[in-house]
């Protein structure tokens, strides 16, 4: 879901059968806020009365801008992460073989 938020995909997401009759807005921010609510760590996770703050169009812009910047720093860190793995990964397989000394 949050590929399909950030790329703006909001049909791939509403329900088939609402035949593109909804408020675009309004289908945004249910996104948001159950992205919010979907986090990893609880404690990232907003109270019941902030959620319905949000529903009620109070503060939400805020939370999700907060959550967009950790999401794009958690991103890069990944990314580099796995470029270094990925780089780990290949020297181990290109190592030469060395010859290991006999027996004591």
């Amino acid at each position: 879901m949050k590929k399909l938020e950030r790329e703006k995909r909001l049909g791939a997401i509403v329900d088939k059968n609402l035949d593109g009759e909804y408020i675009k807005e309004e289908v945004e921010m249910m996104i948001q806020v159950a992205l919010l609510c979907t986090q990893g760590s609880p404690e990232d996770r907003p109270v019941m009365s902030e959620v319905v703050r949000m529903l009620e169009g109070e503060g939400l812009a805020e939370r999700w801008e907060e959550w967009q910047n950790v999401e794009v720093t958690r991103r890069h860190e990944f990314e580099r992460l796995q470029r270094r793995f990925d780089w780990g990964e290949d020297s181990m397989h290109n190592q030469d073989a060395i010859e290991l000394s006999g027996g004591r």
